[in-house]
């Protein structure tokens, strides 16, 4: 009998690239962007070093930037000057995420943008729904969402990314969106958001924390996956475009899951906590940025995510770019 042995190649750069089973481009990374009310505004964010918010009259330089590295989108996320009840700000036709994609739209106008459709960062309170009784009433807030997107898609967004987790909001969302013409204008849901930990360094940033009680009763348990999978697929049958896994890292086994059940786009937020660790390991000189940013991101996309939502896009276009991924 003729005994085979495997045999562990070396390979040179190229043929190793030609022949890696995942790879990274700059079209499927989404760079999220925090815009708030006020003119001349550009500010450090201390939670999320290297990050900063912009007011719409200086979002142009960080969106320059962005269409240069041809990434694939970006997010927006409003900081209001006025926050009330019923975060009325977020629909308001001049409210500062509306100006803000007219804007984008103005200048860039081939650069994808997405409006975060959701009320937290608008209430008083800090919730993403309008608060009955001490708690969230669900089917209530689904009209004051549907007006968001609405308001976002007459300013020029190309999609709507519904984060507010409210049972029904994809159905209601879609039939507002083509009852006012925008039978164009894509849903990307938030349709597996965990109540996680990791979003501390974005509540500051946003000034979106929960003035009482905390959002475990409509954000999805850490402890099921099977839920994450009913919540995926409940929401492509009420018509949305891509499906959001949240947190990533933390959940890549739910990004594997929802991946092989769904016949949509697949994204996968790395959100704020995830980016604030490697950037607090990285300022320390206990971890290398550049490598363990590629390496997650690698990672995110062999668990099957289409899209990498994350703070480190224009970096990590520039590495794709560069070939140092």
């Amino acid at each position: 009998m003729i005994r085979i042995r495997p045999r562990r190649l070396r390979l040179t750069q190229s043929i190793r690239d030609m022949a890696s089973e995942t790879r990274l481009s700059s079209s499927m990374l989404v760079y999220p962007v925090f815009i708030r009310e006020g003119n001349n505004i550009i500010e450090d964010i201390p939670a999320m070093p290297g990050q900063k918010r912009y007011s719409p009259d200086t979002l142009p330089r960080i969106l320059e930037r962005a269409a240069n590295n041809r990434i694939g989108a970006v997010l927006f996320f409003g900081i209001p000057e006025h926050k009330d009840e019923c975060g009325s700000s977020a629909y308001d036709e001049d409210g500062v995420i509306q100006k803000a994609i007219r804007i984008s739209k103005r200048e860039f106008p081939n650069l994808t943008v997405i409006g975060d459709v959701c009320l937290c960062e608008y209430t008083s309170h800090g919730h993403c729904g309008l608060i009955r009784n001490n708690d969230v009433d669900n089917d209530s807030t689904l009209e004051l969402l549907s007006r968001i997107a609405v308001s976002q898609a007459d300013a020029g967004a190309d999609i709507v990314a519904p984060s507010s987790m409210m049972d029904g909001q994809i159905h209601s969302i879609r039939d507002a969106l083509d009852d006012s013409g925008h039978t164009d204008t894509l849903i990307f849901s938030y349709a597996v958001k965990y109540a996680s930990a990791f979003y501390g360094p974005f509540r500051e940033a946003a000034g979106s924390a929960p003035s009482f009680g905390d959002r475990k009763t409509y954000q999805m348990n850490p402890k099921n996956k099977r839920e994450a999978l009913k919540e995926a697929l409940i929401d492509v049958e009420e018509g949305a475009d891509m499906i959001m896994v949240k947190p990533a890292l933390p959940y890549l086994d739910v990004i594997h899951s929802v991946k092989e059940r769904v016949l949509v786009p697949v994204g996968a937020y790395c959100v704020s906590g995830e980016y604030s660790m490697m950037k607090a390991a990285a300022q320390n000189g206990w971890l290398d940025e550049k490598r363990i940013v590629c390496e997650s991101a690698i990672s995110i996309a062999r668990a099957g995510a289409d899209i990498i939502i994350t703070y480190h896009a224009l970096e990590l276009s520039e590495w794709i770019r560069n070939e140092e991924v």
